[in-house]
C-alpha cells in the first residue's frame, strides 16, 4: 500500500534537516573557536650569518647559516599559534624563508618565494614573516634562492615541528623523539660561496644533522621506549635509511599520518621529504643506522663516514676498546631530544653552532 507523505511532513523534514546543518556548523565553529583560544602568538628572530662549520675533522664549509648554526634553531609550535617571525640578513647575497609544508592560508605572501610571494632580502635588510602554524605535522623551512646552492650545500635549512591539538595513537606512545636532517656536500665548493649548485656536481661528504660520522652522535635509549624518528632530506640527494635489529613504522610523510602505516627497516627518502618513523625498543644492543647509498657512508670518498651512527641501550656496556664514541663528550641534544621535551619555542644549539666567516 502506498500512503502519500502530506505537505506538513515533507516541511517538517526540510526544517530537521535545516536543523542538523546548523547544529554541525555551530559546532564546528565553537570547535575552530576552542582551537584559536588555544593557540597563542608567538615571535621569533632568526639572522642569516656567513659561518664556517665542521662536517669533520678538517673538512669545513662556509655556510649562510640561520643564527650562526647548521641545523638553524627548532622551531616548535602548537597547531594554529599565531607566528611572527623576523628574519635580518647579515650575508652578502639575497635570501628568503620558505615555511616547507605551511598551508598559508589567506597568508601566500609568506611562502617566501623571491620576487613572486615577496621581494628577496638584500644584505642588511629585516624581512618579517607572520602566518599560521598549520597543519600540524613535521615540517622544515629552508632558503628559496637559488635553492641547488643556498640549501644543497650552504646549509640554510632546520626543522619546523606543530604539534597537533589531538595526538594520534601513535602519538601518544612516544618517550623520545629524535630529529635526523640528512645533507649531502661537495667539497669542490666549501669555500665558495655563491658558487655551485650546477649540473655535474659531486657530492662527497654526506652527514646527520651537518655531522659526518664518526663526528655524529649515539642515540642513546633504553629498553621499552616508544621512538619517533623525524627523518628529514634536505640536499638534492635520495637517501636510503636502514635501521638494524629493528622494525619500524611509517606513520607519516610529509607531516600527514598514513591511513596505514607500513612496516619496514629501511626508508627511501628523496629531496625535500619528511618522514616519522615509530619504533619500539625491544632488543638492548648497539645497533647501526646508516644510509645504505654505499657512497653516503664515505668521508670525501673514504669509508667509513658519512651517514652513520648507532642506536645504543643505556643496559649496554660502554667500555669496550673498540668503542668509537668512549672518550667523546656526548652531546644529549644532538637530535633535539632534549629541546623537544621543552615549552614550545625556538631554541638555540650550542652543539650546531660554527665560526664567523672572514669578512
Amino acid at each position: 500500500m502506498h500512503f502519500q507523505r502530506s505537505p506538513w511532513f515533507k516541511s517538517a523534514i526540510y526544517t530537521l534537516q535545516k536543523l542538523l546543518l546548523f547544529l554541525l556548523a555551530l559546532l564546528l565553529y565553537f570547535n575552530g573557536l576552542r582551537e584559536t583560544l588555544r593557540s597563542e602568538s608567538r615571535t621569533f628572530e632568526l639572522t642569516i650569518e656567513d659561518t664556517i662549520i665542521t662536517l669533520v675533522k678538517d673538512q669545513k664549509f662556509h655556510t649562510f647559516a640561520f643564527n650562526g648554526q647548521v641545523p638553524g634553531p627548532l622551531i616548535h609550535v602548537k597547531y594554529g599559534d599565531d607566528l611572527t617571525i623576523k628574519v635580518t640578513n647579515l650575508t652578502t647575497l639575497p635570501h628568503t624563508i620558505h615555511w616547507h609544508g605551511i598551508l598559508q592560508t589567506g597568508t601566500w605572501q609568506m611562502d617566501g618565494v623571491p620576487n613572486t610571494t615577496q621581494p628577496e632580502i638584500k644584505p642588511g635588510d629585516t624581512f618579517t614573516y607572520h602566518f599560521k602554524a598549520l597543519p600540524a605535522g613535521t615540517y622544515w623551512y629552508h632558503c628559496h634562492v637559488n635553492v641547488n646552492e643556498h640549501v644543497s650545500m650552504r646549509g640554510m635549512w632546520g626543522p619546523l615541528i606543530v604539534d597537533p591539538p589531538k595526538p594520534n595513537q601513535l602519538e601518544k606512545k612516544v618517550t623520545k623523539d629524535f630529529i635526523l636532517m640528512l645533507s649531502s656536500w661537495p667539497s669542490h665548493w666549501a669555500r665558495k660561496p655563491g658558487y655551485g649548485g650546477i649540473p655535474g656536481d659531486v657530492e662527497d661528504y654526506f652527514t646527520i644533522n651537518a655531522k659526518s660520522y664518526p663526528e655524529t652522535q649515539p642515540i642513546r635509549v633504553k629498553k621499552g621506549d616508544f621512538i619517533r624518528f623525524r627523518i628529514f632530506a634536505t640536499s638534492d640527494t635520495v637517501h636510503s635509511l636502514h635501521i638494524h635489529g629493528h622494525v619500524f613504522l611509517i606513520g607519516c610523510k610529509d607531516g600527514h599520518f598514513l591511513p596505514n602505516p607500513i612496516e619496514a627497516d629501511t626508508v627511501l627518502i628523496s629531496p625535500g621529504e619528511r618522514y616519522d618513523l615509530f619504533m619500539y625498543a625491544d632488543n638492548p644492543g648497539r645497533w647501526m643506522v646508516h644510509d645504505h647509498v654505499d657512497v653516503h657512508t664515505t668521508n670525501g670518498g673514504n669509508p667509513m663516514g658519512g651517514i652513520m651512527t648507532i642506536i645504543e641501550y643505556d643496559e649496554v656496556e660502554k667500555t669496550d676498546s673498540w668503542y668509537e664514541w668512549k672518550d667523546k663528550k656526548f652531546i644529549p641534544d644532538f637530535f633535539y631530544e632534549e629541546s623537544m621535551k621543552k615549552p614550545y619555542g625556538l631554541f638555540i644549539n650550542p652543539a650546531f653552532k660554527g665560526e664567523p666567516a672572514p669578512q
